[in-house]
């Protein structure tokens, strides 16, 4: 057997119309995968930048009941991929609107004010969570896929086996080669998936607990200013 066969280049023109087709699905999830780390990766940088940059700018301003130019800071649109901004500026203009309304009880403006952020985190989290539940369909249905690719290639490398006649391991060891790639590749997309989406959802708890942590605080800046 030439041992150009077992080049990536080799298996790929001896290989079935069947394996050829879960190789392509492979590589197609392997670059789905890859474009949603990216976008995350991208996309939590800058929620992280932005939100320290952001909490530096807007405590001074809470500490002095200057609620007008917090919303104003918040509500910047260089500050739009941050998650406490978006907290942050919720809360402020639901309490700012309760306030110049007049509304007849300051415990009604501080739950309206506790609804909005919640309101706003979840729709936070959820834009977090664009495109992680892909990356656990990946993880999980990439190793079957190959697997899949694995025994079709054992199936036919046995099937010429039969037709020519012929026994032996060298008659099938480059059929059996070809498959076993099938179930490589398969963990090759799997196992980053499995590694990115486990990465992503740390980074979303501890985005939660950030903006739990924030609107916390929010609360605490108006017991101050408003005897509730």
């Amino acid at each position: 057997m030439d041992s150009t066969h077992f080049t990536l280049a080799g298996m790929w023109a001896s290989m079935g119309p069947t394996a050829k087709v879960v190789v392509v699905i492979l590589a197609l999830m392997s670059i789905w995968s890859m474009t949603i780390a990216i976008d995350r990766f991208w996309r939590f940088h800058k929620a992280k930048k932005e939100s320290l940059q952001v909490a530096h700018g807007v405590s001074p301003l809470l500490k002095h009941s200057k609620f007008d130019e917090a919303i104003s800071l918040t509500g910047e649109s260089r500050y739009r991929h941050s998650h406490i901004a978006r907290i942050l500026n919720a809360g402020l203009t639901e309490f700012r609107y309760g306030a110049k309304n007049e509304t007849p009880a300051d415990f009604d403006t501080l739950e309206s004010s506790k609804r909005a952020i919640e309101r706003e985190a979840l729709m936070t989290t959820a834009d977090f969570k664009k495109g992680i539940g892909n990356l656990a369909t990946i993880s999980t249905t990439a190793p079957f896929i190959g697997l899949f690719g694995t025994v079709v290639g054992i199936i036919n490398a046995f099937r010429g086996m039969a037709a020519s006649g012929s026994g032996g391991l060298g008659a099938v060891s480059a059929g059996i080669a070809e498959a076993l790639f099938a179930t490589a590749l398969g963990l090759g997309v799997a196992i980053p998936a499995v590694w990115l989406y486990n990465t992503f959802s740390n980074k979303i708890e501890r985005f939660n607990v950030e903006m739990a942590n924030a609107s916390s605080e929010l609360i605490d800046y108006y017991l101050k200013t408003k005897k509730v």
